[in-house]
Order: C-alpha cells, then structure tokens, then sequence
C-alpha cells in the first residue's frame, strides 16, 4: 500500500504543480468606457438597470436583494435551506418540467434566497426571463424537498468536520468576527435540525422582497419592450421592505497572538494571519490598498509567494486579501505548509507584512503590480457579469457614476509612499490574529519557541486546554505486540500467511482532473510490486514496478530506471503485508499513542514512515510519509477506514490520502491468490 501511496503522490503533485503558472505582463491599458445602464424603477421599488448590447446574440440577468446580513442564531441554516429550495420548479411549474424547459433553451438559470441570475440566447430571453420571475417569486416550498436538501446540507457537513481546509475557514470566521456576528456564525448538524419548512418560508416573506432590489439586464435587447416585459412579470411582486439590522462591531486582538487548532489528521497546517479591516470602496485609501494587497500576497510575485513558495518550497501558493465592502471585512493571509515548517513559514509571514509596512516598494515592483493589475481589470470588462456588478456597486456602495472609468488612472496614481501607509493601517503586525490548524504534536513545540502568546480553540472556536500530544504506551506493549494485534485482527498468522498475491482496482477524482483516475495495484509475498494510473480517455498515465532485480517508473510513456537507494526504499514494503517484514526489523520504534479521527492509536516510527495502529481494534488507521523528490519535501498521509474481509482476510477499502488536497479513493474489488502473474512485474 505504501508503493501505491508514492506513485499517487507524485501523480497528484504534477497535477496541482501545473495549476499556478507565472502570467505573462499585460500590454498597454487600453481607454475604458462603459456604456452606462438607462433605469427605471417599479412602484413596488425594484430598480432596474439595462445596458443594450447588440454584439452578440445573448442576453444576461442578474436580481439581487441587497439587504443586510440576517443573524439566524441557533436556527443558523435557514438561508442556506431557502436557497436550495428556490427554484425547484415553481407552484405553477412541477420541478422537472421547469429544468426540462431551461435545458431545452440552453440557458442558465440559478437562485438563492439573495435573488437570481440567468443567461439565455436573446431570441429565448423572454421566455428565460418569464421562467427566471415564476422560479423567483412563485417558489414551490415542500416537505419533501425540504426534507431532501436539509439531509443533503447535514451530510456535506459531516464530510467537511475531518477536512483541515473547511474547519479553518469556518474557525477564521468564528474567531475574527465572533460567533454573534452574520460573518462569524456556523453551521451545525444541530441547528441545520432546528430548522423548519415554515422557517423557510418565513424568511422568504420576510427578505424576499423588493425595497432593496436590483434587476440588471445586459446584452441584446430593446430598453422598451424590456421595460414592459419587466413591469409585467415584476410588477406584482408585493412592496416590502427587509428588517434593517446592526451589529456590535468585531475587535481586533490586543496584541499579536497564535490561535491554534489541533487536528491529528492534518498532513499540513493551514495559516491565516488576519485582522478585521472597515474599508469602503469610496475611501480615498481604497486603491492604494488594493495594489499593497496585491504586491504582498495578491499576486503570483507577491512578497508572500516568492519567499514562501519560490525560496523556501515550502507551498503550492501564500496568498492574501483585502477587499473594499458596505461592511466589516477582513485582511487575511494565508497558506498551506508541511507540518515541520509552520514555525518558518509564520516567522515568513511576519517579516513580509514588516517589509511591506517599513520599506518603500521598489519603482519596478510597484509598476509591475499596477501593470498586472490593470490588465486584468481591463479583461474582466467584457464579460457581463462584470458590467453587472460594478453597476450594482455603484448603487449600493455610494460610488460616483464614474468610478470605474477612473478605475485605471486611480491604481496609477498609487505612490510607494500611500502602499506604506495603508500598510500600517490595514496590514496589522501588533494586532493580528495567527490561526494555524494543524497537526499540534508536530507543530506546537516548535511554535512555542517563537516566543508568541499561543491561545488554544476547538474546531468551532471554542477556548479549550493546550491539548495532550501524547502519551506513553503501557507497559508491555511493544513494537511486535503492536504488530502482532494488527495481524490478528486482519485474521490471524496462518490466514495471512496464505496470502500469496493481493490484487486490487479503486477509483478517485482528482481536482482539476477532468475525469475520474483509476489505480491497479499488484503485489506477491516474494517482494514484487505494481501500480498502475490510468485516466479515461488518456490511458495509462503512470506505472511503477518492483521485482526481484530492478524497479522502474513509467510517467506518460517515459520510463525511468529507480535508482539504487530508491530501489531499496520501495523493495522495502513491495509484498502482500508490509507488516510481516516489520516484524523482522530492528529499527523499529514504539512512540507512544496519539489520537487518530477521535481514537487512540499506537505510533510506529518506520524509516520516513509513522504508521498508526488503533489501540483498541488493532488495525491499521493511518500512515504518513514524508516524499522527497529532489530538493521538494511533501508529507503524504493516508488513512484506512471500511475493512472487508477477503478469503480470511481484511482488506481497507477506503483510502483517503492527503498532501495537500484530500483524495478519497473507493477501492472497488480485491482479488487474493488470484489475477497476479510474473509477467506483471516485468
């Protein structure tokens, strides 16, 4: 299984290495002008902006209720729950005959509980239009659909409380803007369960309504057929007004402080440094801020990017953010680093934002970045969902009528002075909160020596005890008795001193992949080995081979002879179950018992490898190993879950490997004592 790990592994990392590219530099920025919208507004008070676009033959619509944010308290879901249910046909309009009609059409139409957008050919956008008005204003709320989309809300849920990523964006929240803020508050299987249909369509009544919307049409249509198709079909919908809400304003930390997460089955730590920003896109600092983002962690040559993934290697990619908003918002920082160099990577971080706070940005860097910067300004304008929001933010946020035609001349005129500035008032060194979830028994000692206040929090941002890293094995348990329970809990020494080969297929899908992967695997208990990646479409994309004289890799038809301590390394765990040599080594350590997804777990330090043993079944729950591939290092974790029993045997069926992104392969047939031949490893 080990083998198969490593050819996984460097499978994935050309994949996620291929998806951050250096862009090149943008040419001259070109004059902007942007055909303003002609207006009117319902008596009910829906605004409407139309911008005639006749270049092509389609039309896009975009409603939006800009209300303010709604705190929902222990009912925390009910929005979500509304979105999901908006849309499902219509009462007029069964479900499937609604979507049948669209995809007929080849159009687009999408709702939430904040209004809708749709995009159609403009020879079937009136129809798209009529369709995109029953769906908003006549939703169809049932208990069945109800009772569909909570559990489907519920089990999305459960699947993101092991995944680091989505615990620390929900903990970033929490911990920045508090849980008695619309920002900060969470979703939880409980308060999904407190949530009823009649909430749901309370809170439709209640925001659903037309005092603070906006319908903005763009492309090929006529302002005056538009105007009477509007007023027919929204000219109905009752006059109201949402509640309008205040909320306490979020503090940032007095001091500069770590706020840790402890999750055992991290492979990485995921980093935020964050402090709460009030930034407006009319303050006369907003473009200045803008660019200082983007030369600290905006863009690919950001001061974050080069240091921690160019220099270091530490990364796929340190990014940050600021954005101009009605609200309270948040300057963030962040990345994703191996687990032995969170320290470094936070000492990084830290000296970046004092460089940029400190230190005038160089001509060349600061003309780069607003060169970059406004290049791809000037490519989003043609698409019409760009038109569209900057006529609503126009609208909503108090922006003058030509803010976006001055757009490029305002991000020239950032000097090296104003990126100082906003700087120390937007990027806070003294006052900035660290987050870090990961794995504490490998990351705590070394973030205590930076001698930076730590505060401990669980994953729902809840102060709790620095947690227990570890604790000592009891007497008596050692490295064999250890190993010895995993081989009789998969059935016992002579059962699995039967086993000869094992043969096995599974399945995964890989983010950016365009189709599902499909991995072969081979071994016998003679110290052979095989897996094979193949790709629907593409065929074979990788192999790898162990036999009794050599070993070899085979990526996209090129093979490549493994060398000589790589061989070693591999011959090392190629046979039915690594187990069984373990038992005949030496080196082997006992390092106490972790816990692994809530269970205790004995630690067996292998080489490059710790493989945890649960305490109490005996199996095999997780493995890390730490790849090296030339000058890059990556932790590859794997755990083992749905053990099946095969001929005598159990085998895992599940297998979620991390290394950056989580893979969750389904293992689909084992075959023991079968379908494995000496030619297979040739």
């Amino acid at each position: 299984m080990k083998k198969t790990l490593i050819v996984l592994s460097l499978f994935i990392t050309v994949i996620m290495q291929a998806q951050d590219r250096t862009q090149p530099k943008p040419g001259p920025s070109p004059a902007i002008n942007i055909k303003k919208p002609a207006t009117f507004t319902l008596p009910n008070g829906l605004k409407v902006l139309v911008v005639e676009n006749h270049k092509l033959p389609r039309v896009s619509f975009n409603l939006t209720i800009d209300n303010t944010p709604g705190l929902e308290g222990s009912k925390k879901g009910v929005d979500n729950l509304t979105s999901s249910l908006i849309g499902k046909g219509s009462a007029t309009i069964s479900k499937d005959v609604f979507n049948e009609e669209i995809d007929f059409l080849g159009a687009d139409i999408t709702f939430n509980s904040a209004g809708a957008s749709a995009n159609s050919l403009s020879k079937y956008s009136g129809r798209i239009l009529e369709l995109m008005a029953e769906g908003a204003l006549n939703p169809n709320f049932t208990q069945a659909e109800f009772d569909k989309e909570r559990d489907k809300l519920i089990e999305r849920l459960k699947t993101d409380e092991k995944n680091v990523a989505a615990v620390a964006s929900r903990v970033q929240s929490v911990l920045a803007f508090g849980k008695n803020h619309p920002f900060g508050e969470y979703l939880s299987e409980e308060t999904i369960k407190n949530v009823t249909l009649e909430d749901v369509i309370n809170n439709y009544h209640t925001n659903f309504v037309p005092a603070n919307a906006y319908l903005i049409i763009i492309g090929d249509v006529k302002f005056k057929d538009t105007k009477k198709a509007v007023t027919k079909l929204f000219g109905s919908w009752k006059k109201a007004t949402a509640p309008s809400l205040e909320y306490a304003e979020p503090k940032n930390v007095q001091y500069a402080q770590i706020n840790f997460i402890d999750m055992p089955n991290a492979v990485q730590s995921e980093i935020a440094l964050q402090n709460t920003v009030n930034l407006k896109m009319n303050d006369k600092e907003y473009f200045a801020a803008i660019v200082a983002n983007q030369i600290l962690g905006g863009d690919f040559n950001s001061y974050l990017n080069m240091n921690l993934r160019e220099a270091h290697g530490w990364t796929y990619g340190a990014r940050s953010g600021i954005s101009g908003s009605k609200y309270v918002s948040a300057f963030r920082a962040s990345t994703q680093v191996r687990n032995a160099v969170t320290d470094s990577a936070v000492v990084e971080f830290f000296n970046e934002i004092k460089k940029i706070r400190t230190e005038k940005v160089s001509a060349e860097v600061l003309n780069n970045v607003k060169a970059g910067y406004i290049g791809k300004f000037v490519m989003q304008i043609e698409k019409p969902q760009t038109v569209a929001g900057y006529a609503l933010r126009i609208r909503t946020q108090g922006l003058p009528e030509d803010f976006y035609e001055n757009y490029i001349k305002n991000i020239e005129a950032v000097t090296a002075e104003d990126v100082m500035a906003v700087a120390n008032k937007y990027f806070l060194a003294d006052n900035i909160r660290v987050v870090i979830v990961g794995k504490g028994s490998e990351v705590i000692p070394g973030l205590e020596k930076l001698k930076i206040p730590m505060f401990y929090f669980d994953k729902f941002g809840n102060p709790v005890a620095k947690p227990v890293m570890k604790k000592e094995a009891p007497a008596g348990v050692t490295v064999k008795t250890v190993l010895d329970n995993y081989i009789t809990a998969i059935g016992g020494a002579k059962a699995v001193a039967a086993v000869k080969t094992i043969f096995m297929t599974g399945s995964a899908t890989i983010p950016q992949a365009p189709m599902p992967i499909k991995f072969t695997a081979k071994k016998d208990f003679k110290g052979k080995a095989l897996v094979k990646i193949e790709m629907e479409g593409m065929g074979e994309l990788s192999k790898q081979v162990v036999n009794d004289k050599i070993g070899y890799s085979v990526q996209q038809g090129q093979r490549k002879d493994l060398t000589p301590e790589e061989y070693i390394e591999r011959k090392a765990s190629a046979t039915t179950f690594e187990e069984l040599l373990m038992l005949k080594k030496t080196d082997l350590v006992l390092d106490g018992i972790e816990s692994i997804n809530g269970s205790d777990a004995y630690i067996i330090k292998n080489g490059k490898s710790t493989i945890f043993y649960d305490v109490k079944s005996g199996l095999k729950v997780s493995e890390t190993k730490l790849v090296e591939k030339g000058d890059k290092k990556m932790t590859v974790t794997t755990n083992y879950s749905d053990y099946k029993e095969i001929k005598g045997v159990k085998i895992p069926f599940g297998m979620v490997i991390n290394q950056g992104m989580e893979l969750d392969f389904k293992i689909s047939e084992v075959k023991i004592n079968e379908g494995v031949n000496d030619i297979d490893f040739l």
